[in-house]
């Protein structure tokens, strides 16, 4: 059985069956929302970086410390992790479009549409290529799509004909991403089994709720499981 733990905002840490452990958009520390008791998630196996705001990659320095991780992001992005001295074997230079495997896990960047950018460790800020959303597809075949900070954007459908995810997690604060009622379009669009509304509730300019967006989707055919943070989903 493989398990989704949900950090707050849009920190995600999936287990497979196997014993991988794959986190996307590491934001720890500087999360208020985060557990105490996950604030050191490490051993992991693979880092998936949907974009460069602090508020998705600001724990992924001190976490390539402690694990060795493969570190899964666009060229860019990528190329910006060297200047905070991460090391190039360690990270799998990828874009949209592009899919990898790491022993088993297939990873495959997607669409998005979102700014980029990236914080140094000097304090300069810099244009970070653009934002994706990112498709895990574990040991067992099943899909999990990640879709980043996004609007909602037709070629969705895209992404549900090509990988047909059993569990969505979709951005529904409002303001930066989708909204409720954007984000329930989305799940007509993609028609997961199981969505998990993320990036919502951790800052007060983040004013779409589960509530809300659980209302909007009544009728749907997908399951809205929503997480409260240190909270896990088996499946």
């Amino acid at each position: 059985m493989a398990r989704l733990i949900f950090f707050g905002h849009a920190t995600t840490l999936i287990e497979t069956d196997s014993g991988k452990r794959i986190m996307i958009d590491p934001f720890l520390e500087e999360n208020p929302l985060c557990p105490d008791n996950l604030q050191n998630p490490s051993p992991l196996d693979i880092i998936c970086l949907t974009h460069g705001h602090y508020d998705h990659v600001s724990s992924l320095l001190p976490l390539a410390e402690q694990s060795d991780a493969e570190i899964c992001a666009t060229y860019e992005l990528c190329s910006l992790l060297t200047v905070d001295g991460i090391a190039e074997d360690r990270l799998q230079r990828m874009n949209k479009g592009g899919s990898i495997d790491i022993d088993e896990i297939r990873i495959s960047l997607v669409q998005a549409m979102h700014s980029n950018s990236y914080q140094c460790s000097d304090g300069s800020t810099h244009y970070a290529g653009e934002a994706c959303g990112v498709v895990i597809e574990l040991e067992s075949g099943e899909a999990i799509y990640h879709a980043g900070d996004t609007c909602l954007f037709s070629d969705m459908r895209l992404i549900a004909e090509k990988f047909s995810p059993r569990i969505a997690l979709l951005p529904i604060g409002d303001r930066f991403t989708m909204g409720p009622d954007d984000a329930a379009q989305a799940v007509d669009i993609l028609k997961p089994e199981i969505v998990i509304p993320i990036h919502h509730s951790t800052f007060p300019a983040l004013t779409g709720t589960p509530e809300e967006f659980e209302r909007l989707c009544e009728g749907s055919e997908s399951s809205v499981v929503t997480l409260a943070p240190g909270e896990y989903f088996d499946f």
